[in-house]
């Protein structure tokens, strides 16, 4: 069973609107598919970034000081 669509009135630039219609018909897809579509990537992305900064707040703070003490004293700088 397909979902239930809510309908809602976008407003894209014209050079957009027209680059979604050539789209479309390329694809043979509606315009609402590929803004569905996009919507999802970009939420998707944004989801990866919320976990990527998760993993990143486990990661032992260290000073650009120490950092740069650190590169040099194993030869890397």
């Amino acid at each position: 069973m397909k979902n239930a669509a809510t309908r809602s009135t976008i407003y894209f630039e014209p050079d957009l609107h027209r680059a979604l219609r050539v789209k479309a018909a390329h694809t043979q897809r509606s315009i609402s598919h590929l803004v569905n579509n996009a919507v999802r990537q970009a939420l998707q992305e944004d989801q990866e970034d919320f976990e990527a900064f998760d993993d990143r707040m486990k990661e032992p703070l260290i000073s650009y000081e120490e950092l740069l003490k650190d590169l040099k004293k194993h030869g890397k700088i």
